[in-house]
């Protein structure tokens, strides 16, 4: 499902399967896989039940999967649309909420996409496996979402969904007949909300920064820069992360610890020698700088630009001094978080080099 908005009514997208193009075994009829609708109501639930004028049936949203909301709306606020979402017991809470940003939700539900025949069975995956494998997004349902739009102490996020290339060439099969289709779907950036408002947006690298902070890093790749020229790849397998608020001479402070284990999973350099331990050392360094670089510039964005705990350092005050925090609980985010200082701790270590020693490439004669 898609939400929008225009002309102060809400516009709502329901991209449905068509269940006789998936189930044909002799690879259908030609037809696409899905069906879209959409119709405008002055509420939610008034939009939903419209289309039954379009569909030949009621929409089942106990089937939900996927949600994205348009740019525009999500800026404007999403709170009064979580009413319908929450109080019809049809909907269950695990499907995925996303933005769609720099454009409007009901379009990037009209992509077809090449891999799955049903567009969201891809964009749901695709969520999943950019947060296990590379980090700069988060799967945030919608109990997730309630809890932190009514937080006191943590800031709401969702994950940036992209349309690259024209809507309307997305929509036709020709599109996924290519080797590369005109209009793809891409996750990029997290989108930031103080109260129930996009406020703005942090980049790939401070998004994968907040997802370390948080924990919520299974597996990444840090890139470093080797001694001379080139850079090293390394693989970041298992994380631990703990985020800690604490009163240091009667104000807050924040703390953040960060381990990790890695491999060694790209070397480009041609001067490198991992059988030494204190290269091995060195590259540990450097990635735990380049990961400290990574959270800082997340904090900056939060704390400067937004004034959003999009890390939850309110809650971590909530949970270690409740009686401190109920002093400044109510003007937490707009004063204590801008100003609330910081300590990072950030750990890893390189387990396996891999298959090989040290790189082919160490003896390449460049003559």
């Amino acid at each position: 499902m898609g939400i929008d908005k225009a002309d102060e009514q809400y516009i709502v997208t329901a991209q449905v399967v068509n269940p006789g193009e998936i189930a044909a075994k002799d690879g259908g009829g030609g037809k696409v896989p899905v069906v879209v609708f959409q119709e405008k109501g002055e509420t939610i639930f008034e939009a939903i039940r419209r289309i039954t004028t379009v569909s030949p049936r009621k929409l089942y949203f106990s089937h939900l999967r996927f949600l994205v909301y348009g740019e525009e709306v999500a800026r404007e606020g999403i709170g009064e649309t979580l009413d319908s979402l929450t109080r019809d017991q049809e909907l269950r809470t695990d499907f995925y909420i996303t933005v769609a940003k720099g454009a409007k939700g009901g379009d990037i539900l009209k992509v077809l996409t090449a891999l799955e025949k049903i567009p969201v069975n891809q964009l749901y995956d695709s969520l999943e496996a950019s947060l296990r494998n590379w980090a700069p997004t988060v799967t945030v349902t919608l109990d997730k979402l309630i809890t932190e739009l009514i937080s006191d102490g943590m800031n709401a996020k969702l994950t940036g969904i992209t349309l690259i290339g024209d809507e309307e060439e997305g929509e036709v099969l020709d599109n996924v007949q290519r080797t590369i289709p005109h209009t793809k779907l891409k996750y990029q950036d997290i989108a930031v909300f103080k109260g129930d408002r996009l406020v703005g947006w942090l980049n790939e690298a401070e998004s994968k920064g907040l997802n370390d902070a948080l924990g919520n890093v299974k597996s990444t790749i840090v890139e470093v820069p080797c001694p001379e020229k080139g850079l090293a790849g390394i693989e970041i397998v298992r994380t631990k992360s703990k985020i800690k608020t604490e009163l240091s001479k009667g104000k807050p402070k924040g703390f953040v610890k960060f381990e990790a284990e890695a491999n060694v999973g790209n070397v480009q350099c041609k001067t490198l020698d991992l059988t030494n331990p204190k290269t091995i050392r060195d590259l540990e360094t450097k990635t735990e700088n380049e990961i400290k670089g990574a959270i800082q510039a997340a904090l900056k964005v939060a704390q400067d630009d937004y004034q959003a705990d999009i890390f939850g350092f309110g809650e971590a005050l909530h949970r270690s001094n409740p009686d401190y925090w109920k002093k400044v609980k109510n003007n937490w985010k707009q004063q204590h978080f801008k100003d609330l200082p910081v300590e990072l701790n950030i750990k890893v270590k390189i387990r396996r080099i891999g298959t090989i020693k040290n790189s082919p490439i160490n003896k390449i004669n460049t003559n």
